[in-house]
């Protein structure tokens, strides 16, 4: 991992897409997250897509850092050009560089530009109703 790259694990609540040209998004993370004081530090991070078969996985990726601190050992993995973690074994990805952040409540709100994006298999993506998850936090 490049020097100052770190690896977003998780603490990420809400996406979705601000931009077209260029392309770009915004992830909403818990204050609390422990990914959140890595992610000004490289500037970057990944965004990792399930496919609907892997329920297990993302709950999995969805424990704190405080009970799994090497949660991302667990999976197959590659750097991706920015440094951020590309899980090989999921469904896609997209890699992000921060272009902006803003406090919101118990949330930040980053910005972030859409530097790359792939598939790793041909698959329907895992939705929240699948999942069982639920947050209302």
């Amino acid at each position: 991992m490049p020097v100052g790259v770190r690896r977003l694990t998780g603490g990420a609540n809400w996406l979705t897409q601000c931009s077209f040209d260029p392309p770009m998004l915004v992830l909403a993370v818990d204050n609390e997250a422990h990914s959140l004081d890595l992610i000004p530090e490289s500037g970057a991070f990944s965004v990792n897509f399930f496919a609907s078969g892997q329920r297990r996985q993302a709950g999995r990726l969805a424990r704190p850092a405080s009970r799994a601190p090497d949660k991302l050992g667990e999976f197959e993995q590659r750097d991706g050009e920015t440094g951020a973690p590309l899980l090989t074994g999921l469904l896609g990805y997209l890699e992000c560089r921060v272009a902006g952040e803003c406090p919101a409540g118990d949330h930040t709100v980053l910005v972030a530009a859409i530097v790359a994006a792939g598939l790793f298999a041909a698959d329907a993506p895992l939705e929240i109703h699948q999942a069982g998850f639920n947050y209302a936090g």
